[in-house]
């Protein structure tokens, strides 16, 4: 969606940076605070964003008048009972811009579209036993036109474009996968994301499948109660993200919180131990096989993710073995960052993240933590969805999040 500039503002946020700034970048940078801020508390008054901001009431007034003309704010009812006048409290409107979000899982594929606040209009799910591209392609040029006829033509202007949330190197796991040898070999030279904007509006941005799950956390969800907190993912592979001083920590390359390939020890069938990654242990694709030993397909867990009840003694003999790893990845974390908070959450139900942490906990204070900050381990609040809501929550943070680099762009 095209964004009008704003009129000339007095003043930005205080801040002290090493060069200029124009004022294009100060608009659009107060503009993307005043969001984020109104996005984290839910509503605020413009006593309120000028309190939290610095800005005089005159430019909180200025700013948040044109975001209400251009329909990303709602006012709400009158605060009264206060001396003076009844303030109004201002919060997201849902149908301010929308975002398209497309997971590619190892086992699964979504796609999703998402309105302004994290509300999911739409979902399309596909399952397969791996990911290959042009099935991939072909399934979101099937439902990508009904996700988006769903809202009527003036709301699809306000779509902003489109986020991938993609495992890195897919064809590094043919063997885990159980797949065919070079089944996945298409995925070398395969760009995602070019071939998905011939059939998506707007820009198209692919960001780590574990990675966009924790930015919908801490974006949407409850991590962000926590100023720094590491973030456990678990689907067919665990994976993970970072956030520090409140905000998502990609790393480098964009691979930071890859906690499945941390070693932890783990028990074998005899009793003896020995050193492995934790993807080994506390990876949805153990569960599978345990329960392919004893006749029960591992595919039932995607085509039945919100209901494992069925599979209570497997899924309970895996959550043993995960939480044990869980637990001595926790103390790694903890030797390097004193993170406030672990989150735990996963592509499985709610019973089974609430009982994997309960276990997590336990094994925890089972450890020689000697030296080691304390730290809270805490079940995510997104579930299955998180990976989802955190690719369609991409274009919406490109044109909306808080951005300081807005301040310096030509």
């Amino acid at each position: 969606m095209q964004r009008n500039p704003l009129p000339d503002d007095p003043g930005p946020v205080h801040a002290s940076h090493g060069r200029g700034t124009n004022q294009t970048g100060v608009r659009l940078y107060n503009e993307r605070l005043i969001l984020s801020l109104i996005r984290r508390h839910g509503r605020l008054t413009k006593v309120d964003i000028a309190r939290l901001t610095g800005l005089s009431l005159q430019t909180t007034t200025v700013v948040m008048n044109r975001l209400e003309a251009d329909g990303l704010l709602l006012a709400g009812e009158r605060q009264r009972g206060r001396i003076g006048q009844p303030a109004v409290p201002y919060l997201l409107n849902p149908d301010g811009a929308y975002g398209l979000g497309m997971v590619v899982g190892r086992r699964a594929c979504e796609l999703v579209l998402m309105d302004f606040v994290a509300g999911v209009r739409r979902r399309e799910r596909l399952t397969y036993p791996y990911p290959l591209p042009d099935q991939l392609i072909a399934f979101a040029g099937r439902t990508l036109p009904s996700l988006i006829a769903t809202l009527p033509p003036a709301a699809q202007a306000r779509i902003c474009g489109t986020g991938i949330a993609m495992p890195f190197e897919l064809w590094n796991w043919e063997e885990v996968l159980e797949a065919p040898k070079d089944a996945l070999a298409g995925w070398h030279d395969f760009d995602m994301a070019a071939e998905l904007s011939r059939l998506a509006p707007g820009p198209v941005r692919v960001m780590n499948d574990a990675t966009a799950a924790c930015a919908a956390e801490l974006t949407f969800g409850g991590g962000s109660a926590y100023r720094d907190f590491a973030y456990f993912y678990i689907a067919t592979f665990i994976g993970g993200g970072i956030v520090l001083n409140g905000s998502l920590f990609p790393g480098r390359s964009g691979n930071a919180g890859a906690f499945g390939s941390m070693p932890v020890v783990a028990r074998g069938p005899g009793g003896g131990a020995g050193v492995q990654q934790l993807i080994r242990s506390a990876s949805l694709y153990r569960l599978e096989r345990q329960l392919g030993a004893i006749g029960i397909a591992g595919s039932q867990l995607w085509e039945q993710p919100d209901d494992w009840t069925r599979f209570s003694g497997p899924v309970d003999a895996w959550i043993e073995e995960a939480a044990e790893g869980l637990a001595q990845a926790i103390a790694s974390c903890l030797a390097v960052v004193d993170f406030e908070a672990m989150v735990i959450d996963g592509a499985f139900p709610a019973a089974v993240r609430d009982k994997l942490v309960k276990r997590t906990v336990a094994a925890f204070a089972r450890l020689d933590r000697q030296g080691l900050t304390e730290t809270r381990i805490v079940a995510g609040t997104m579930g299955r969805a998180a990976r989802a809501i955190g690719g369609a929550a991409l274009p919406l943070l490109d044109t909306f999040g808080r951005d300081l680099d807005v301040l310096f762009k030509d």
